[in-house]
């Protein structure tokens, strides 16, 4: 990236395993069980367990790739470099139209949680354009607030797991018993609704240029926001199945407030609000920053136009690509839904990883960090969930994909960006 601008390195392991936190726990708890109950029922439970055992493989890729290529674009800088430009192109294009999706779906969920009956739309368009100023204004900024957020989050998640289990419970806990009632096709497709949860940790790799002894840092912070929130998802969804039953949470729009109102404990309910509405803005504060920092890493290497390139030359933010990132989210928030939103954003992102396994593969011995076996397991997981998703959701994503390819054929036509370039 000779002649440049490029990112200050002002993250510590703590401000990234926060940011993939922020990420993750804002994603899941709050919105992907209700989706993933109506497809598995109770099987939910083996759901988030495949979905895990691909994040996983798919962490550990991305921690080995970034330790390698500790730079802004994550799976796209790999699959340059690892397999070829048009990979790298592709994972990237994946994750910059999966995550503007996803940054639609976290503003709608902070909407449905905060604004009054009848404002969902304006709020969450105003909470986009302010926390895509928060990110204008410095990294720091975003990984400072983004330490409050999670802090209250798992503050809230701690109360309201305690109040569920130690209340009067509403739903039969004999659900064991049907986790397989749904059929195995339910249970992968929940699977691959619930990895929309688990893929925050995408943020901490595509940061990469901006944190601090990445070779170390990186791989460190991946593992451990991974595992925590792992943790997390498996209690909260063991609670929320015991006290309002698997069906109840097939068409619940806010899951967490009917477990406390299971309980008894309606004084709960605006605490549970706060924490839904604060995991949202947790999440949309990362996402804006990674997808920011993906388009910036696509523009240096003219795969995006070269105006997403610019960095602010005093706050060092890809300013140009974050504000046209609002812009286009804040369209989006007020013509989809909610549940069309986490389909798309979970198949852009298991295309994604998949290509972080298949660059993963291809490395050589002395940057190897583990086995292959485990990069093979990751390439087959997401291949089984991507096909696995809902119908709409694989039509809109391959149409998305072909505008893509169709792109960047032009484009290499007209300026033959095909060949190696200076900046790579």
């Amino acid at each position: 990236m000779t002649g440049q601008p490029t990112l200050p390195r002002t993250l510590g392991l703590t401000d990234a395993v926060m940011i993939g936190l922020g990420s993750m726990i804002g994603a899941g708890i709050f919105v992907s069980f209700t989706p993933a109950a109506a497809t598995a029922g109770a099987g939910l439970l083996i759901g988030l367990a495949i979905a895990a055992v691909v994040a996983v493989c798919n962490a550990t890729s991305s921690a080995q790739l970034a330790a390698q290529y500790p730079t802004s674009g994550g799976s796209y800088i790999y699959g340059r470099q690892q397999l070829s430009h048009w990979a790298g192109f592709l994972a990237g294009w994946s994750f910059v139209i999966g995550k503007t999706a996803s940054c639609a779906a976290m503003a709608l969920t902070f909407a449905t949680y905060a604004a009054p009956l009848g404002y969902a739309k304006p709020v969450a368009v105003a909470a986009i354009l302010a926390l895509a100023a928060v990110n204008y204004f410095g990294v720091t900024r975003t990984a400072g607030l983004t330490k409050i957020i999670v802090i209250i989050v798992l503050v809230v998640l701690s109360v309201t797991v305690i109040i569920g289990l130690t209340g009067p419970q509403s739903a039969s806990t004999s659900f064991g018993d049907n986790l397989f009632g749904q059929g195995l096709y339910g249970i992968l497709q929940s699977a691959g609704l619930l990895f929309f949860a688990f893929a925050g940790y995408a943020r901490i790799a595509t940061m990469g240029e901006e944190v601090t002894e990445p070779k170390r840092t990186i791989p460190r912070a991946i593992l451990t926001a991974l595992s925590i929130t792992l943790a997390i998802y498996a209690v909260v969804a063991v609670a929320v199945l015991v006290v309002i039953g698997p069906e109840k949470l097939a068409t619940s729009t806010a899951p967490l407030v009917e477990l406390v109102t299971a309980s008894g404990q309606s004084w709960a309910i605006p605490l549970v609000r706060v924490g839904a509405a604060t995991a949202a803005l947790g999440a949309l504060l990362a996402l804006i920053a990674g997808v920011g920092r993906t388009s910036l890493a696509m523009a240096r290497h003219r795969d995006l136009p070269r105006f997403f390139a610019a960095v602010h030359p005093k706050y060092g933010v890809p300013h140009h690509a974050e504000i046209a990132l609002a812009v286009v989210v804040s369209i989006l928030v007020v013509t989809v839904d909610l549940r069309s939103a986490i389909g798309f954003s979970s198949f852009g992102v298991l295309l994604y990883y998949l290509i972080a396994n298949l660059s993963a593969l291809t490395q050589k011995p002395e940057n190897r960090r583990y086995p292959r076996i485990v990069q093979l397991l990751g390439i087959a997981g997401c291949f089984v969930l991507v096909v696995t998703l809902p119908i709409s959701a694989i039509a809109t994503g391959v149409l998305v994909l072909i505008v893509g390819i169709i792109y960047r054929t032009v484009l290499t036509r007209r300026f033959d960006i095909s060949t190696p370039h200076p900046s790579d």
